[in-house]
């Protein structure tokens, strides 16, 4: 077998041939009436002796070439442009002896042309152009992966995405369903009354979730800023005091950890704030939004990710965080000291970060977390893994926070939220003794942002979620759904 190196010479040479014949091999344009998809659709209009005022005329269609077959006075190839295949037919009595020779000398499956002829139908009954005259589009140097098998090996797959998308029209139309995920959700905000809103990426404290930033420097101020957490929590609650009573904004947010199949150092969230709502309609419009999102992208609400089958249709039932636990583990978090609650995390053989107790509760809560199916909300969490909620009335203990569980993950997080000033300043002095111990994911506190509670925020429903959902929904890993994740450098 040819090393790929020999490959690419022998292309060369085909480059220098076309060259040779006058032909143009890397052109600004080329000609095109329609796409691969609009020629299917107006086949019928452009078929030769079918009557119409548009049968047979001379249409021209582009496409990299996927397959060559024939050979002789006839060659057959499928074109591809990204919407459609469609088929060429190359005969000799056609074509003038000069154009057919170059192409069957220098034409090569994975080189872009354009075609111009006929619409007909084959004695097969396959939709074809009649090729009489053809140009290069772009000329392939390397070639394609394996027809029939592509790009195996999982790592070459994301790097080589373009390559993934050619050979695999499945791959591609996954990002379709991706782009339309987003827009019925931007569309469903929209219909509900929400602003849609641009709020920083680059911010001087990271607000809004518990994670690791990534850390960069601006120049001109001379200062260290972080790349967002969060999809702007903090700003839109200043927005929430500004008196905008329904914002959202959809935008990328980067955390500084570890790579899995449900977790990305880049991905997209939502969230929303809703003034004078609270956790239970925050609630009311997520399975509503869930709902929809499932029946308009994927046309069901019944799935399946790894061992669990799900239906979004049922009742989504409510889940007490520390009976899950108790129920679970056999351990009661309200009670428990540390030290029991890191037995039982060691006894379970879990790994975890960290030995502070907010640390220690959220690893076995993740822990019992795989075991819930859902659709569910897991509620009455406690307040020391929620700083930003408002408290349970009547239970300074635990917080109206709401996390939709399905296929035992969670898919997105909300909140009445915390609106008094002082009581947000002992929570962000709490964070701050975290991250002071070496608590890399601890929030920061942000108090400029306590001065404007102390000016004061309605009641607020917030709420996020991100790739996650679309993923789970997609029975695909993240890194899947993600068009270019970040891929560590080639040793």
């Amino acid at each position: 077998m040819a090393s790929l190196e020999e490959l690419r010479a022998t292309r060369l040479n085909k480059l220098e041939l076309l060259r040779k014949a006058g032909m143009e091999t890397y052109p600004a344009k080329v000609p095109r009436d329609f796409s691969l998809k609009e020629a299917r659709a107006k086949f019928a209009e452009f078929e030769e002796g079918k009557g119409g005022d548009k049968a047979g005329k001379p249409v021209s269609l582009t496409g990299r070439i996927l397959a060559i077959r024939g050979q002789g006075a006839i060659l057959f190839l499928v074109l591809d442009d990204g919407t459609a295949t469609f088929q060429a037919v190359i005969k000799k009595d056609t074509l003038d002896e000069k154009s057919f020779k170059l192409l069957a000398e220098a034409v090569d499956i994975g080189d872009i042309i354009s075609v111009s002829g006929i619409f007909f139908t084959t004695q097969r009954g396959e939709q074809s152009i009649l090729v009489k005259s053809w140009t290069m589009a772009s000329k392939s140097l390397l070639p394609l992966p394996e027809k029939w098998h592509g790009l195996t090996d999982p790592d070459e797959k994301l790097r080589k995405r373009y390559l993934d998308f050619i050979m695999d029209p499945e791959a591609r139309e996954l990002f379709y369903k991706k782009a339309k995920f987003w827009e019925v959700t931007r569309t469903i905000m929209k219909e509900e009354g929400f602003l849609e809103v641009e709020t920083p990426t680059l911010e001087t404290t990271t607000g809004g979730a518990e994670a690791t930033p990534f850390k960069t420097h601006h120049e001109d101020y001379d200062m260290d800023v972080y790349l967002r957490i969060s999809v702007g929590e903090l700003w839109q609650k200043r927005l929430m005091a500004a008196g905008f009573p329904k914002t959202f904004e959809i935008g990328r947010v980067y955390r500084n950890e570890g790579s899995s199949p449900e977790h990305l150092q880049e991905f997209t969230n939502l969230e929303f704030y809703w003034g004078y709502a609270d956790y239970r309609d925050g609630m009311d419009l997520v399975v509503k939004m869930y709902r929809r999102l499932a029946t308009e992208v994927f046309g069901m609400t019944k799935f399946t990710y790894k061992d669990h089958t799900f239906d979004l249709a049922d009742e989504w039932k409510k889940i007490d965080y520390s009976e899950e636990i108790k129920k679970q583990t056999g351990i009661d978090i309200r009670t428990a000291k540390d030290e029991e609650i890191k037995k039982k995390i060691e006894h379970l053989k879990i790994s975890y970060d960290g030995t502070n107790r907010e640390r220690l509760v959220d690893t076995l809560w993740k822990h019992c977390r795989k075991n819930i199916t859902g659709p569910a909300f897991l509620i009455n969490h406690p307040i020391l893994v929620a700083p930003l909620a408002k408290s349970v009335k009547g239970d300074d203990s635990i917080v109206q926070m709401f996390q939709p569980i399905i296929a035992g993950s969670e898919v997105g997080r909300g909140y009445s939220e915390l609106n008094d000033p002082i009581d947000q300043r002992g929570r962000f002095e709490a964070q701050k003794k975290l991250l002071e111990s070496g608590d890399t994911e601890a929030m920061m506190p942000d108090w400029e942002f306590v001065e404007m509670l102390e000016h004061g925020m309605p009641p607020t429903c917030g709420y996020g979620f991100g790739e996650r959902l679309f993923a789970i929904m997609a029975n695909k890993p993240m890194r899947e759904t993600s068009m270019f994740p970040l891929m560590k450098e080639r040793s």
